[in-house]
């Protein structure tokens, strides 16, 4: 191998050194702890897919999928998400189920990066999908199941921002006219470029009513009140409807006492093509991304033969982490440092204090260069050296 590449790692992936991997299987398991009590069921899929299907079916762009060939020349892909594959269970060896299923994952995804720019190519998802139900009910069951999975995890500043994006398709479609106008416009609002969409507005040729509705769109972030502000803009049925649903969920998360954590925000659009209504995005004060989003994708099991409602979130293990910062307290560990003719002795003892729940570390004395500094890291360290009195 080429000494230049002898340390280096495949653009976007990443090391996991022993402490933040100590966090991270905390924190994973604080998660799937929460979510097994609310009912869901753990699922594994392979991380080899069909891009013919999955591939194909998933939200993420084509030119972030990492594709190889296997030997019957069928193009696979590392997978770039977990709804896909679960959609396509679910149509296929789930089918016999009774739905509502409810169905958790905690994975790696693969998406190819072009340039570093800090940006993980490997990354972990902990996430969950309730396939079946098609009401505003499930949909505040994933927004406060979303909430509880984050405070367990020992999240404590952050928020949910709501949105739905039947609001914003209508609304565009009913000033803009056609489906590529509103394509257009809605590309600023996923690049969060306001200043970019404000002046395209300006631009276009609108009557001064509409031009200031669609300016007056990205005012709707806030409490409760945006949805009264956003029902005097909408005038088409459907995104009356999605207005509509948003004050049931208003009372939903109510219910879950849960609503101090959720801010509106109808400008919300995700990256997720597959979305088709209620959809969120997770955020906290010490990171610049979401944690992670959800929403419903109502449309997406069609891909795969059949039609029902679903909805779901995930949460990016990596940005969590982030948030919370390493554990504070790490798990204590002693070390029973031994001289060879007592190392008899040494097992049996580090055998019984593994068995009361420690972790114990068991060293031959003789390969200890420093003995200060090697020590120095465990909690109690035990010396069996020398002969036996």
């Amino acid at each position: 191998m080429s000494q230049l590449f002898m340390f280096e790692k495949p653009l976007g992936m990443r090391d996991t050194l022993p402490n933040l991997y100590e966090t991270k299987q905390h924190v994973r398991s604080m998660l799937e702890s929460e979510m097994k009590a609310w009912g869901y069921q753990f699922i594994a899929t392979p991380t080899l897919e069909y891009y013919e299907t999955v591939g194909t079916a998933s939200a993420i762009l084509d030119q972030q999928l990492f594709k190889l060939l296997d030997q019957q020349g069928h193009t696979l892909v590392l997978r770039p998400d977990m709804t896909a594959p679960i959609a396509r269970v679910a149509a296929s060896k789930l089918l016999n189920e009774d739905f509502p299923i409810r169905l958790a994952y905690a994975e790696n995804l693969y998406r190819a990066q072009q340039h570093e720019g800090g940006r993980p190519a490997e990354f972990e998802q902990v996430g969950v999908e309730c396939i079946g139900d098609e009401t505003v009910s499930a949909d505040g069951e994933m927004i406060a199941l979303a909430i509880s999975a984050l405070k367990k995890a020992g999240l404590t500043d952050f928020q949910l921002s709501v949105g739905h994006i039947d609001f914003v398709k209508e609304l565009f479609i009913q000033i803009l006219g056609t489906v590529e106008r509103a394509r257009e416009l809605t590309q600023f609002l996923y690049e969060k470029n306001y200043v970019g969409y404000r002046e395209h507005v300006k631009s276009l040729p609108l009557s001064s009513i509409d031009t200031q509705r669609l300016l007056s769109f990205l005012d709707l972030r806030g409490g409760v009140e945006v949805i009264g502000k956003a029902l005097d803009l909408i005038e088409n049925e459907k995104g009356k409807k999605a207005i509509l649903q948003l004050q049931e969920l208003c009372e939903i998360v109510k219910d879950y006492d849960v609503a101090g954590h959720i801010k509106f925000d109808l400008t919300l659009v995700s990256h997720m093509s597959y979305y088709t209504g209620i959809l969120f995005e997770m955020y906290a004060s010490k990171v610049g991304f979401p944690l992670g989003n959800g929403g419903r994708y109502d449309g997406l099991l069609q891909k795969f033969g059949k039609s029902m409602g679903a909805t779901g979130f995930a949460i990016r293990l990596d940005r969590l982490l982030e948030a919370l910062g390493e554990l504070e307290e790490k798990v204590p560990a002693e070390c029973i440092l031994f001289s060879p003719e007592r190392r008899i002795e040494a097992c049996s003892l580090a055998k019984e204090r593994r068995q009361s729940g420690m972790r114990v570390v068991l060293q031959d004395i003789s390969g200890v260069k420093n003995l200060d500094a090697y020590t120095s890291k465990f909690s109690d360290v035990t010396y069996l050296v020398g002969r036996s009195q």
